[in-house]
């Protein structure tokens, strides 16, 4: 009797056996419907042979091998196997989460067709310029493997040379996949594909789809219709016969590493689907991450630099810094760069002041009896949403209505502390009534719908200063847009997290970038109380390579990554003392023993050390070798499973954290 190998998407590094007296080894690859306890689950046949650890007569019948699809490619199989043993995740889990929902559903949704939409009107492209023909030249499909880093300016055109490398591919009979970060940059980036390509089936795929129309672009790549897929992390293991180029767009991006369930980088899972199906990969920012930055220098990856901006008539803008210790501040705000915006209205041109803090004010306080609107649930602060008068906690979700007196002392004297977008906007609409004020943030922007149309706006010269946070910071071209002010950029420079510098001066160099793209010259300002930081030394210079070199230099000297592979065991707990005795178990595990080249530190509390009436713990495992790493992570994880915990306790594990 022939017996089915069946990998189910549950939290356990095993496959469970069924018996199906018709199946065959050409079964692998397809869907299978099972009995599973008292019900019944969609898994995925990863093998079929004759044998099982457990007598067959013990075995329970498949009921329905499903086979509206093709089987899933060996391709698929294999990227889906790494991911699996090197981020320590189920292949269950792994397999299954790259299906879209109505796949695994045992009993489907009806499936309806499309919409037909009218082809985008044709827009052709705009010639290259030097640099961005040198980086199309070199990018040669027909040479197999290799990684590519595409370091241009802001404006310097990156995007313009995925075009014509997609143009290539289409010609050679190639699909592209075209990664991005946000679902954000979608619509913008997308436009742009249909209307370079307008008889090209383009699909998109992100977690804001329909589930109906995620299914069927999900099939139309696999199916090989589609020729360009554009999607966020997830669509990195989306099936595709024809694939011949993958591109990551803003590659430094945090949003590519999930932060639950299977914890992967899409950035180093995309390196390893290309060099799986020997085609190259290109990974494109004006800030590249610290880790591919160091690869590139060390002859790993292969260099592209774009020096310059796209626009013959476009220069980078000139970064001014104001010493805050010097100068009177209104709400935050220095008088220089409200006389920056006043001669930017008088000339019809657009300003954006970045705030990167949502709500109201980040805090609500009692003087009288020194009361704040910490988070029940979280090591957190409630922000104060004036608009709609809520506590919200930007961590767990937790919220209520804002109290009219201090709940502890019932002093009715309570005051916000700090500031946020919507009070930065209440302040700028008060300054200047004349102007047309636009706040873009998660508050004011909640689906792609409503994302277009601010973007409309913007275009349309519908808004004269922009309120924004990091969402306005990349991706977006704005020709109007000639002055950026930069507000509370200090708090990130001496963070406990030492990834911080990193991300301020690529969210800074981003956000700057937004600035004179086109005709009109661009001035950003940023308020800081350290001018002489080397960060912002770097920043007036627009000189990422040399605040790169500083910042490897430390990291080198501390035995941080890239110079060492981190590998963190995290646990959950209602008290804390119950995560870190666990933790403390697991850090003096025998088989820590057998692998003397892996150091494990001691157990401690997370940064945000309570989140939703959890209390976290965590412990790091490192080492200056990644084959070592690797080679104790298995024999650990099996070790950690073997531990008697309460139900009350959750841990996993999470490789390459960029979290602490």
């Amino acid at each position: 009797m022939p017996v089915l190998r069946v990998a189910l998407d549950l939290p356990l590094h095993r496959l469970f056996d069924y018996v199906d007296a018709d199946a065959s080894t050409a079964d692998v690859g397809y869907r299978v419907r099972v009995p599973f306890g008292r019900g019944e689950r969609i898994g995925i046949i990863v093998e079929v042979g004759e044998t099982s650890d457990w007598p067959l007569d013990q075995l329970k019948p498949a009921l329905a091998v499903l086979r509206d699809l093709p089987p899933l490619p060996p391709a698929f199989f294999r990227l889906c196997d790494f991911a699996s043993t090197y981020y320590q995740a189920p292949l269950g889990e792994v397999l299954l989460q790259a299906l879209p929902g109505g796949l695994k559903r045992v009993a489907p949704p009806e499936r309806r067709a499309g919409r037909k939409t009218k082809p985008p009107k044709f827009h052709p492209p705009p010639a290259l310029t030097a640099e961005q023909h040198a980086a199309v030249e070199a990018v040669h499909p027909e040479n197999g493997f290799a990684v590519h880093l595409l370091h241009g300016v802001t404006g310097s055109g990156k995007t313009e040379v995925y075009l014509h490398l997609i143009a290539r591919q289409l010609a050679a009979g190639r699909q592209t996949l075209l990664l991005v970060p946000e679902i954000n940059l979608t619509p913008q980036l997308e436009a742009r594909v249909r209307a370079r390509f307008p008889e090209t089936e383009v699909v998109s795929l992100h977690s804001e789809l329909a589930e109906a129309a995620r299914e069927r672009h999900w099939r139309a790549a696999f199916e090989g219709a589609a020729r360009i897929v554009l999607g966020t992390r997830l669509a990195v293991f989306s099936p595709m016969p024809d694939l011949g180029l993958i591109i990551l767009d803003e590659e430094h991006d945090p949003s590519f590493k999930q932060q639950d369930g299977m914890r992967y980088s899409a950035r180093d899972v995309a390196v390893v689907r290309a060099h799986q199906a020997a085609v190259p990969v290109l990974l494109g920012s004006a800030t590249p991450s610290l880790e591919s930055w160091a690869n590139a220098q060390s002859g790993r990856y292969r260099l592209q630099t774009l020096y310059q901006r796209a626009n013959p008539a476009a220069t980078l803008p000139t970064v001014r810094l104001l010493d805050t210790r010097k100068l009177p501040l209104q709400e935050g705000v220095s008088s220089h760069l409200v006389a920056a915006i006043q001669a930017r209205l008088e000339r019809g041109e657009q300003s954006l002041v970045f705030l990167n803090r949502r709500g109201y004010a980040p805090v609500l306080a009692c003087a009288a009896c020194g009361w704040i609107s910490r988070c029940k649930r979280c090591a957190a602060n409630m922000v104060l949403h004036l608009a709609d008068r809520r506590l919200r906690c930007h961590h767990c979700g937790f919220e209520h209505r804002v109290p009219h007196a201090c709940p502890t002392c019932g002093n009715q004297d309570i005051h916000p502390y700090g500031r946020g977008t919507q009070r930065l906007e209440a302040w700028v609409q008060q300054q200047f009534p004349e102007a047309r004020v636009l706040r873009v943030d998660r508050d004011a922007v909640k689906s792609r719908k409503q994302w277009e149309a601010v973007l409309e706006r913007i275009h349309g010269g519908e808004a004269d200063i922009l309120v924004g946070t990091q969402m306005l910071a990349k991706g977006h071209d704005f020709p109007k847009l000639t002055l950026v002010g930069v507000l509370g950029a200090d708090s990130a420079l001496f963070a406990a997290d030492w990834r911080a510098p990193e991300r301020l001066f690529a969210q800074l160099m981003q956000v700057a970038g937004r600035a004179g793209r086109a005709e009109l010259k661009g001035e950003v300002i940023i308020q800081t109380q350290y001018p002489d930081h080397p960060l912002f030394s770097a920043l007036v210079q627009h000189d990422y390579p040399g605040f790169a070199q500083g910042q490897l230099a430390e990291r080198e000297s501390a035995g941080f990554p890239p110079y060492a592979f981190q590998a963190m065991l995290r646990a959950e707990a209602p008290e804390m003392a119950e995560a870190i005795e666990f933790l403390k178990t697991a850090a003096a595990l025998p088989v820590i023993g057998e692998h003397p080249d892996v150091l494990i530190y001691d157990p401690v509390p997370m940064r945000m050390a309570r989140l939703a009436n959890l209390e976290r713990g965590q412990l790091l495992a490192e080492s200056a070798a990644r084959p070592a790493l690797q080679a104790f992570l298995p024999a650990w994880r099996e070790a950690l499973e073997g531990i008697k915990t309460s139900s009350r306790l959750r841990w996993h594990l999470e490789v390459d954290p960029l979290e602490f």
